[in-house]
């Protein structure tokens, strides 16, 4: 389940059914280029460190903006992050 307040990140799906669980690379995506720090806060308690630095590595949709962010945080290579590459 999704958090009332994190709702506005997932405004094109119908979160009455909605398991992040089973959508992680969409779900990481939207809270890594939407969230605030209560978003933040709530993937890492959903998802593993290594599961957030899986779909940076291999997320495309991420803004260059968010991708060069999160790959400072997660210490990343911006040469590993998909968003970053040549074709992201």
């Amino acid at each position: 389940m999704i958090p009332s307040d994190l709702h506005s990140l997932f405004w094109d799906t119908n979160l009455d059914a909605f398991m992040p669980e089973s959508y992680p690379d969409y779900t990481i995506l939207r809270v890594l280029e939407l969230g605030d720090e209560t978003a933040v806060a709530w993937l890492r308690e959903k998802f593993s460190e290594a599961e957030i630095r899986r779909v940076l590595k291999a997320e495309r949709r991420l803004s260059e903006k968010s991708a060069t962010f999160w790959a400072l945080v997660y210490g990343i290579p911006f040469r590993e992050v998909a968003a970053l590459t040549n074709g992201g």
